[in-house]
């Protein structure tokens, strides 16, 4: 049996990355990042949203928002 992938509300990214929900939020919805599914009305994402996303806020961070 396959193993299940966990899946990740706004509110969790941001908890997980240490960085404020709104944050999360910006980067979803500027760079169109396509959820996995719905739950109820929350969005969820998968592991590789995640890192992508990391990959942004590191990005911004470095240049000081400019990414």
């Amino acid at each position: 049996m396959p193993k299940r992938q966990a899946l990740w509300t706004l509110t969790r990214i941001a908890e997980h990355l240490g960085v404020p929900t709104h944050r999360v939020r910006y980067i979803v919805n500027s760079r169109g990042i396509v959820p996995v599914d719905r739950a109820g009305i929350a969005r969820v994402f998968d592991d590789s949203s995640i890192q992508f996303i990391s990959s942004i806020l590191n990005e911004q961070d470095r240049t000081g928002g400019k990414a």
